[in-house]
């Protein structure tokens, strides 16, 4: 047990000095860096081949250059990202930095294939650390010793250059009042550089030290990459000893989970080591529960109205309702225009599912103004609820094989909608309790503890494997049958959330999202207008989801993955949230260029990442967005 908890110890001053950049680089610039993973990821390959090169030469000593090689490479690297992008985007909404350095994960993700190649890469074993110290009858690895020494060394050096040095008071002043900090002189531009260097420098430290534990591997950002955040939100963003609290608090809760093994509780079986995967966002979500800024965050300043940065939806004109008329009559006779190309339609029915999955996420982002880092949840959902419900209905329903028929098919993603909107009841009860990022990085913690129970539920969910065989029968087994299915049903959401935004109901969300306390001085229902909001975004992606497992005839636990919610992102600001038409529009231009790049090249994940730091630096009003200034005119 006393080694187990060691060894959690050790990955957990591992986890704290990655997260420990995460939280200077919030703290001081307020920039969710999605990319601290690829950072990490950089500096693991960069510390595999530099020692490569220097222990033949150096010895020993060539281990612990590669180290220090690589921190400094991934500090300039970091130090360039912040020059020549994030220094654009100070100011915008975080939304848009979130979606810019998601694009370098795309982009770095690629390179290192390209100049690294698809094989993991073993590192090389530290020298002089690679036995054990046995004290009585346990066996603690030096280098785990080693990694606790350091993470204890580096608190200490940061908490004494933080109160110690000039710099460190400029820091402690741009991250606790960043106005005071303008005002007597702090030069913000190169303070915001250099510590996203030194956030940069401590990923790539973090990385680089794992050689000797795992391989170099291309799975590795995205992998750290949420541990990373949650330790940044348990222990409240920007605080330093938050962070070092929060890493040793999962540190040591894993490694009890490991130790205590299986567990007879009540007549049940609780296999604690499989909470590993979830255990941390489990913590975030308890802790934010009851102290919804972390346990050594303050409170944000109350929400004030935001006009500067929110524009009212366009209201509704008669020639747009002819316009909209036209565009479906035309897509409903795409199966005869395409039909010597019958993949056409298969695409037709990804960029519809894909609109209708965007359009949820637009509910809560443009008209509700709550962000959502974890949407892939209700889309998840929706499917398993489907999938579930598929062969009890072909039960029910006899005369019908499978899980088709009409019938049968409209059920199903009834039960996946309920499913979702019970999620969406359940997790928007607690996120909105939190706001800012700390209630984004909520949705994204119920999104992990989703997939987790997904991905390990091999009796129900199928576990990693998923669920397969959900074809529809008769008309609908058809291409165009279901095309045509799936038409009908993505018009009909677009015209219900259409009427819901331009109903009292959407004038009530919008005034709660631009003056929460003025809605609340006029005895507004406030949480219950965004619960509501909430629920009915859980209920459109649930559909999405459903329509999804009859699409493929399958579905997996990768529905509920990070990268499904950040899709949903880009489609949304890649349309606009200013207009009912962006998410549509975004849908259709994200999936057919995804399409189109993952056939034509194999490194589409570089080209996808340039064109969303496009979107972001040249476009950031979306596809919608160049003509929302005469609209809004005609409206005023």
């Amino acid at each position: 047990m006393l080694a187990q908890l060691l060894n959690g110890l050790a990955s957990a001053s591992s986890l704290f000095l990655l997260s420990l950049g995460l939280t200077l680089i919030f703290g001081v610039s307020r920039v969710v860096n999605f990319a601290h993973g690829s950072l990490a990821m950089l500096g693991l390959y960069l510390g595999v081949s530099l020692a490569g090169w220097m222990m033949p030469w150096l010895g020993g000593a060539g281990f612990w250059g590669a180290v220090a090689g690589a921190t400094v490479a991934v500090a300039l690297v970091g130090a360039l990202v912040e020059r020549l992008l994030l220094r654009r985007l100070y100011g915008r909404p975080e939304l848009f930095q979130l979606v810019a350095t998601f694009a370098l994960v795309l982009i770095v993700r690629d390179a290192t294939l390209w100049f690294w190649g698809a094989d993991d890469l073993l590192g090389p074993k530290a020298p002089g650390l690679d036995g054990v110290f046995a004290p009585g009858a346990l066996n603690l690895p030096w280098y785990d010793l080693a990694l606790m020494a350091a993470g204890v060394a580096v608190l200490a050096a940061v908490r004494w250059v933080m109160a110690s040095t000039r710099w460190g008071l400029q820091l402690r002043a741009a991250t606790e009042d960043r106005e005071m900090a303008l005002a007597i002189g702090v030069d913000e531009r190169r303070l915001f550089t250099q510590v996203f260097a030194l956030g940069a420098g401590l990923a790539g430290l973090a990385g680089a030290l794992q050689m000797p534990r795992e391989p170099a591997a291309l799975t590795y950002d995205l992998q750290v990459v949420a541990e990373a955040f949650v330790v940044t939100v348990v222990g409240g963003m920007g605080s330093v000893a938050g962070a070092f609290v929060a890493a040793m608090l999962i540190g040591v809760i894993k490694a009890a989970c490991v130790a205590l093994g299986t567990l007879q509780v009540g007549g049940f079986e609780l296999v604690l080591p499989k909470l590993t995967l979830v255990i941390e966002f489990l913590l975030m979500a308890v802790v934010l529960a009851f102290r919804p800024w972390g346990l050594f965050g303050r409170p944000a300043a109350p929400a004030r109205a935001a006009r500067a940065e929110w524009t009212p939806l366009p209201a509704p004109a008669p020639r747009a309702v002819w316009g909209a008329l036209a565009l479906l009559a035309v897509l409903a006779a795409l199966p005869w225009m395409a039909a010597d190309a019958p993949y056409v339609l298969v695409l037709a029915v990804d960029v519809l599912i894909a609109g209708l999955f965007a359009a949820s996420l637009f509910a809560l982002m443009g008209p509700g103004g709550i962000h959502s880092f974890g949407h892939a949840a209700f889309l998840g959902l929706g499917a398993y609820g489907a999938a579930l419900a598929a062969p009890l209905l072909a039960d029910a329903l006899p005369g019908m094989e499978g899980a088709g028929g009409m019938l049968q098919v409209v059920l199903a993603m009834c039960a996946g909608m309920a499913l979702a909107v019970a999620g969406a009841a359940l997790y928007g009860f607690v996120v909105l309790r939190a706001a800012g990022v700390y209630a984004a990085m909520l949705t994204l913690a119920f999104a992990q503890i989703t997939w987790s129970i997904a991905f390990q539920w091999d009796g129900v969910t199928g576990g990693s494997n998923g669920l397969f065989g959900f074809w529809p029968q008769g008309w609908l087994g058809s291409r165009e049958g279901y095309y045509w299915f799936v038409l009908g049903i993505a018009a009909l959401a677009a015209w219900l959330l259409r009427q819901v935004l331009h109903a009292p109901f959407g004038v009530t969300l919008r005034m709660v999202r631009d003056a929460p306390l003025r809605a609340e001085s006029l005895g507004l229902p406030v949480f219950a207008v965004r619960w509501t909001a909430f629920m009915l975004a859980g209920a459109l992606a649930g559909a999405a989801g459903a329509l999804t497992v009859f699409a493929k005839g399958s579905l997996s636990p990768d529905l509920l993955a990070i990268p499904r919610s950040v899709d949903a992102l880009v489609m949304v600001l890649l349309g606009g949230l200013q207009s009912l038409a962006g998410p549509w529009l975004g849908a259709l231009a994200y999936t057919v260029g995804q399409d189109f790049l993952a056939r034509a090249t194999e490194y589409w994940r570089a080209a996808i990442g340039f064109a969303m730091l496009v979107l972001v630096l040249l476009a950031p009003g979306g596809l919608t967005g160049w003509r929302w200034p005469a609209a809004a005119r005609r409206q005023a």
